[in-house]
């Protein structure tokens, strides 16, 4: 892959979604949601900055284009560390990273994104409100990835992995 290409494969394990972000230096994915959906993420190499927020609680479980955020992650990651888990309303569902060095993060999506199903990829653009500290307005971007960014699709091809649904948390 080339410098700020995103590997990202399907169908590791049905009902699952994976993808490999792989950034050169000072490279940033822009800030984006998992709409009800868990993320498991693990930096498997380099140093990255982390910005994640979850949204103010509202009357709405759709999924939301702008609205009152807090922040959950602001913060430097170096590998190796823990993995973290975002949960649908929880752990920063929205965010982006930036590459302080190059550097892979592994994400492992329950369940992946769908369109039909009311789980879109969205983007936005973050404005943080001086007057009230640890929060932002969150904005949809139009444009979705800078054209310089590329992601990829790939099918696994590893062994088959036969999980029984009731392992699946």
């Amino acid at each position: 892959m080339g410098s700020g290409e995103v590997m990202n494969s399907n169908g590791l394990i049905s009902g699952q979604g994976m993808g490999i972000f792989c950034l050169p230096a000072r490279r940033t994915f822009p800030l984006h949601d998992h709409p009800g959906m868990m993320v498991l993420s693990k930096l498997l190499y380099g140093s990255v900055c982390i910005k994640a927020y979850d949204w103010v609680r509202g009357e709405t479980c759709s999924p939301r284009t702008n609205g009152l955020a807090g922040t959950a992650i602001d913060g430097i990651f170096n590998a190796p560390c823990e993995p973290s888990v975002l949960f649908p309303r929880s752990g920063g569902n929205i965010h982006s990273f930036t590459a302080l060095t190059p550097c892979a993060i592994l994400d492992v999506l329950s369940p992946p994104y769908s369109d039909d199903l009311g789980r879109p990829s969205t983007y936005f653009l973050d404005f943080p409100i001086p007057s009230l500290p640890g929060y932002a307005w969150l904005e949809e971007r139009e444009v979705k990835l800078p054209c310089d960014l590329v992601v990829k699709g790939a099918p696994y091809l590893g062994p088959p992995l036969d999980v029984p649904d009731d392992d699946l948390c």
